[in-house]
């Protein structure tokens, strides 16, 4: 394996020397002044392959990664938390309505293709997103931009949002990178709207090349007009099975992994790395179909949570990296109460109402690949559960694949219990809860309609951040776990390693990897 994983990062390496990097060799007696030096490349392996690379037609943590790097936003967050603070645009004022932002852009910047970033550029990036233009692929497109009425070109460096309503998490969702970055708008009409394969940003790295089901590789964009990035060369290689990326990372082949869960964190600290560790910001569910027998009885589905005891799950599978979830929001965020209580457990209930009903058997679909909010993979969650549910007389059927095949799964929707999670977006409660109110199949896999929650999502969005908004997201807690469209399972702290060489590597709460200011010793 050590082997097989060596030739393909050194073939990695070499389509960098002939695409990323400086072809002079004057001056230089040795003949390979190409070559990357081992401090001029990072090289961060991660378990599933992105869907894309267009930040308006992908919803996936993997593809995020990437592009973070690649792309800013009108604004972005500090490092350690969800606050909001300047990035393409340097200032910004709101209307006393709530209903206009003006934002005053940074002058002199550049898309990657040398076009200029302006006014022009951010109308253009958001009406791709709304109607008439909106397509049904731009699954963040209306929890972005859901409220805008319209956007307007005040002159080149001013630009004007207008919503239809005031919007309390607006500015936390333009610093997201799902949806709200800008892209070149030249680059979107040169490629039919869709830069999925060909992503040209403004932010500190360029887009070299992406070899399928081996690896994405950026060189550092010389021309950002910020601060430069301190590494010349990143790669990002996905190595499915955990143990492989282990691997890598110990003999040197890596210097970053993710998807590491607490089996593997021995093996990695007594190799002399180092792991990266914070409270995370998200949610590992169970979903039931609520849209097709049998659980569109919701007595079937608080029977089924009752079969299953979590903090012993979770206990069993995470080991102290992950706690029990009590409810749909982190315990840090605005609306948690701890007065929130989801189904308990109870076999023998269970049991009963079970085979009142008579449900013997279940489909269940699951993930293969390591997710930030479950290291132990989807399938190994949903055999822990099969075990579960064979106690109480449940035949559970398990159809396992591959993240990106996982995702067409789930939007067609055939499968009685499927396994999901949610990295926050931008540290707002709606931005969870959301999730039970929207028609996308991808988002909202239970396929959960309640008007009363809709209404009361609605009102969130309007309601001024403070004790009254909290109250709602508060109530629609008790309303999801009443209704027990989900059994939120867990929250996973993040966990990363990386070469004791590394520094300044995070792993941001939103799930991205920023690593303009990573460098190697």
């Amino acid at each position: 394996m050590k082997k097989v994983i060596a030739l393909a990062l050194a073939a990695v390496l070499f389509s960098v020397t002939l695409t990323g990097c400086s072809s002079n060799t004057a001056g230089n007696n040795n003949g390979n002044s190409n070559a990357p030096k081992p401090n001029d490349t990072l090289i961060y392996a991660q378990g599933a392959e992105p869907r894309g690379l267009d930040p308006a037609l992908v919803d996936d943590g993997e593809s995020a990664k990437v592009m973070s790097n690649i792309y800013e936003g009108l604004l972005k967050y500090n490092k350690d938390s969800t606050k909001v603070e300047p990035s393409l645009a340097k200032s910004w004022t709101v209307s006393p309505d709530g209903l206009s932002y003006t934002f005053q852009l940074q002058q002199g910047v550049k898309f990657q293709d040398g076009t200029d970033f302006d006014a022009d550029a951010v109308k253009f990036n958001i009406d791709r997103q709304l109607p008439p233009k909106v397509t049904q692929d731009m699954s963040y497109a209306s929890f972005v931009f859901g409220s805008v009425k319209n956007v307007e070109v005040v002159d080149k460096s001013t630009v004007k949002i207008n919503l239809t309503a005031p919007s309390t998490p607006f500015l936390s969702n333009l610093a997201m990178i799902m949806a709200a970055p800008m892209v070149s708008p030249k680059a979107l009409k040169d490629n039919n709207n869709n830069v999925n394969q060909a992503p040209v940003g403004t932010g500190p790295y360029k887009f070299v090349k992406w070899d399928k089901d081996q690896s994405i590789v950026l060189v550092r964009n010389d021309a950002y007009w910020g601060t430069k990035a301190l590494t010349k060369n990143v790669i990002f290689k996905f190595i499915k099975d955990n143990s492989a990326r282990v691997v890598a990372l110990n003999n040197g082949e890596a210097d970053i992994i993710d998807g590491i869960d607490a089996t593997v964190v021995k093996q990695i600290t007594d190799a002399g790395n180092k792991i990266f560790q914070a409270p995370g910001m998200n949610i590992n569910y169970m979903a039931y179909n609520t849209s097709r027998k049998p659980f569109n009885d919701p007595k079937l589905r608080v029977a089924v949570s009752q079969a299953i005891n979590v903090p012993e799950l979770v206990k069993s599978l995470y080991q102290g990296y992950s706690e029990p979830a009590t409810s749909i929001l982190p315990t840090f965020m605005e609306g948690y109460d701890k007065s929130i209580s989801q189904v308990a457990y109870d076999s023998t209930a269970a049991a009963k109402t079970l085979k009142d009903a008579g449900l013997t058997s279940l489909h269940m679909i699951a993930y293969t690949n390591p997710r930030p909010y479950n290291a132990a993979t989807g399938q190994v969650l949903a055999e822990a559960i099969q075990g579960y549910l064979a106690k109480v007389g449940v035949t559970v059927k398990i159809d396992s694949f591959d993240w990106t095949t996982y995702k067409q799964k789930v939007k067609a929707g055939d499968y009685d219990i499927a396994f999901y999670g949610w990295i926050g977006d931008n540290g707002d409660p709606d931005n969870f809860m959301y999730l039970l109110s929207v028609d996308d199949p991808t988002m909202n896999i239970a396929l959960y309609k309640n008007p009363q929650f809709n209404s009361l999502i609605a009102k969130g969005l309007t309601t001024p951040a403070g004790a009254d908004r909290n109250a709602i997201y508060t109530q629609l807690e008790k309303i999801a776990a009443a209704d027990a469209a989900w059994l939120p399972i867990s929250h996973a702290q993040t966990l990363c390693a990386y070469r004791p060489n590394v520094q300044n590597f995070y792993f941001h709460m939103t799930g991205i990897t920023p690593f303009a200011g990573v460098s190697k010793k």
